[in-house]
């Protein structure tokens, strides 16, 4: 009797746990017709769970941990709302207006959450926005070190008091399926901005690869020495200076202003913060995962293209296996290829991280299953990485769905790179997806390809298209071509290969030449990083010897460790 006693005491939760399910098994979801839907939660241990929907039961057993997982069969899509009830024993739940179609998963970056009231060209769309059937999910940015079973957020309809939160390409994506298939949408919005797709893939899948490995195993290390009173000590400080600099700068001219620091972001452990390798994962897609649905869509890399990366076309992969894996299930997955951004180059063979990024997201298509591209060089802004045209992207990921997962007739992507051949003096370039027939945006002469011999030295070509999918590209300064690239640039001005809808090709080179990627200088950057540490670290242990009298024994032991540290501070600095 007093073992049991204890263990009551000791586990009350294993026990009586009341009756729940995760946030988004709540009114106005959407489930995902014509399969058995998953559904799960907590009960007490032993208990019997009975699901029950539109006249169909199904039971499960929760676990000795309370758990419990069921499956039960949706039928066709139905855009009428009906209850999705769940018992145990005397505790029942009511889930109220469950509608029955079309789930999607949203996730990536800023450019997948940017939220429809940030482009003002869409205020009189959201103002006759009125879709009952068609509804999102929006996830909330938390960060987490162990995998999570729930996540707040609520299921909205589209209406013009909503649709201004919505993810805008997630917006665009669901609406064309909803007017075009006329069933419900749903979409399960999650995702954070500025953020690496590394920080969105499982940490167990990270340490399969090598190069991302090493970025689990530096995280991990920074976390075993990672000192909450020293962090914020120097945050303090921070702080303090920050403070000293903007009260100064008050009453001064705004050109001034412009150049002052940002404010100093609080210290968090690594495994909490978010963008670093797997946390967002463990926080913001793992609650997620078994959710039945027909796929995921994904706007992200601009966190990784940059020099020295893990290339793309390795760490996308990962990710989508590791979920694919997770969910148990090879859902389709339909990606934004990165939009155009900074100052359009003016000279062939410019080495370019953003370009490179751009082609190996093409390579993805041909390596990774059920995988598909909305190729949108035609719609990003030089000067802003978060281009206001959402349309573009979510209807072109959109029409993929169309035709890959619902059976529709039409051109599901601009033209894309198919062969190569040299001959003669030129080399013949044949494409996937050219519709009717290839063509010039506006009908000029085609733009932006590039071609060159063996000796690696890259001219601007003359294109002229050759029947229905195929282009001829040659130049007079190059008499043995051996490659060509097009649209190579972060912001490729005048690139007008589309196909007979308009659609723009994508980026391609058919060399895998070295000369592609500005290099990263690997040394300098762990040295700068070093000496960065090495400030707060210095910054801190100021911040603490003020505390003490200068005559005082613990003073002196702190003063002689800060003359230390500056001494090697000074040594390390860059040589003039």
């Amino acid at each position: 009797m007093k073992a049991i006693l204890s263990l009551l005491l000791l586990t009350p939760s294993l026990l009586f746990a009341e009756l729940s399910v995760p946030h988004f098994f709540s009114d106005h979801m959407i489930l995902q017709r014509e399969r058995a839907a998953a559904i799960w939660g907590k009960a007490d241990a032993g208990a019997a769970v009975t699901v029950s929907f539109k006249g169909k039961s199904t039971t499960a057993k929760a676990a000795a941990d309370g758990k419990w997982r069921a499956q039960i069969e949706t039928g066709a899509a139905d855009a009428k709302g009906a209850a999705l009830t769940i018992s145990a024993g005397a505790d029942k739940m009511e889930i109220q207006d469950v509608l029955v179609g079309e789930v999607w998963f949203a996730s990536g970056q800023s450019n997948m959450f940017y939220t429809m009231n940030r482009s003002p060209e869409y205020a009189g769309l959201i103002a006759e926005s009125n879709h009952p059937a068609l509804r999102m999910f929006n996830a909330p940015l938390v960060t987490s070190e162990e995998n999570q079973e729930d996540i707040e957020g609520t299921w909205k309809a589209a209406t013009p008091e909503t649709v201004p939160d919505y993810s805008a390409v997630a917006f665009f994506f669901a609406r064309k399926l909803h007017l075009e298939l006329g069933v419900p949408v749903g979409v399960i919005k999650s995702a954070w901005g500025g953020k690496p797709v590394e920080t969105f893939t499982s940490r167990e899948a990270l340490n399969t690869l090598p190069d991302t490995k090493t970025l689990v195993e530096a995280m991990l290390k920074e976390e075993s020495s990672f000192d909450q009173a020293k962090a914020d000590a120097a945050y303090a400080t921070k702080m303090e200076q920050w403070k000293a600099t903007m009260a100064a700068a008050k009453g001064k001219p705004e050109v001034d202003r412009k150049r002052l620091p940002k404010k100093p972001d609080a210290p968090k452990r690594p495994l909490l913060t978010e963008g670093r390798p797997g946390v967002l994962y463990a926080a913001m897609i793992h609650p997620f995962v078994g959710y039945t649905m027909r796929g995921a869509i994904w706007y992200q890399g601009e966190g990784n293209a940059r020099p020295g990366a893990v290339p793309y076309d390795q760490t996308l992969p990962l990710m989508i296996n590791d979920w694919r894996k997770r969910w148990n299930d090879e859902f389709s997955f339909y990606y934004v290829q990165l939009a155009s951004y900074h100052a359009p180059s003016t000279e062939p063979g410019t080495p370019d991280s953003w370009a490179l990024t751009q082609d190996r997201m093409r390579l993805v298509l041909a390596t990774t299953p059920k995988t598909g591209m909305a190729v949108t060089n035609d719609v990003g802004e030089a000067n802003d990485i978060h281009p206001k045209n959402k349309k573009d992207p979510g209807e072109r990921l959109a029409r993929w769905a169309l035709v890959k997962d619902y059976g529709k007739q039409l051109l599901y992507s601009g033209p894309l790179f198919k062969t190569s051949e040299a001959k003669d003096d030129a080399i013949r370039v044949t494409f996937d997806q050219a519709g009717k027939g290839l063509q010039s945006r506006e009908g000029g002469a085609l733009k932006r390809f590039e071609i060159a011999g063996a000796d690696k030295k890259w001219k601007w070509a003359d294109a002229k298209i050759d029947g229905k999918d195929a282009v001829i590209v040659s130049s007079a300064e190059v008499k043995a071509p051996v490659a060509v690239r097009y649209a190579w640039a972060a912001n490729p001005e005048g690139a007008n290969l589309i196909n007979s809808d308009g659609l723009p090709a994508s980026v391609f080179r058919t060399d895998d030449w070295d000369d592609v990627e500005i290099q990263a200088d690997t040394a300098a950057t762990s040295a700068t990083e070093a000496r960065r540490a090495l400030a707060v670290e210095i910054k801190a242990l100021a911040a603490e010897r003020a505390k003490h009298e200068r005559k005082s024994p613990e003073y002196q032991a702190l003063n002689k460790k800060f003359q230390e540290l500056m001494t090697k501070f000074k040594e390390d600095a860059p040589k003039k």
